[in-house]
């Protein structure tokens, strides 16, 4: 649980998207452990480990790639007490096509999500609330 709490903060703090609710509840991570045999290398070699990143299209430029590859590789080796896991931990960066980024029930664009959080922004200033 630890490790995917710290995964989606570690993505919020690269991707620099405001600290609001949209983004504190939709930032997410998901650990699946497969069970022994359901993974294994042409040698044989079960103990990779991959992490798929799902972002917006256009969220990450190269330094955040960069950055994101090389904190998620150093998290898994830390919470797998191993530190020769980095070079058997793949991370997959993925982005939703523009339209293809789904919250509460809509297929959202980029733009969408944009005015979605700056609206979101706006309600939390007026309400004192202040979330940046």
């Amino acid at each position: 649980h630890k490790l995917a709490a710290d995964l989606a903060a570690v993505l919020m703090e690269i991707e620099q998207v405001p600290n609001i609710p949209m983004f504190r509840e939709n930032t997410a991570a998901f650990i699946h452990e497969l069970p022994p045999g359901d993974l294994a290398n042409v040698e044989g070699d079960d103990s990779h480990v991959r992490i798929q990143v799902l972002t917006n299209a256009g969220a990450l430029d190269r330094a955040k790639q960069l950055a994101v590859v090389e904190r998620f590789t150093a998290m898994a080796a830390e919470a797998a007490g191993d530190q020769a896991i980095a070079g058997r931990t793949w991370v997959l960066l993925t982005e939703a096509i523009d339209g293809g980024w789904g919250l509460n029930g809509h297929a959202n664009t980029n733009d969408e999500l944009i005015l979605a959080a700056r609206a979101q922004i706006a309600e939390l200033q007026q309400g004192g609330a202040g979330g940046s």
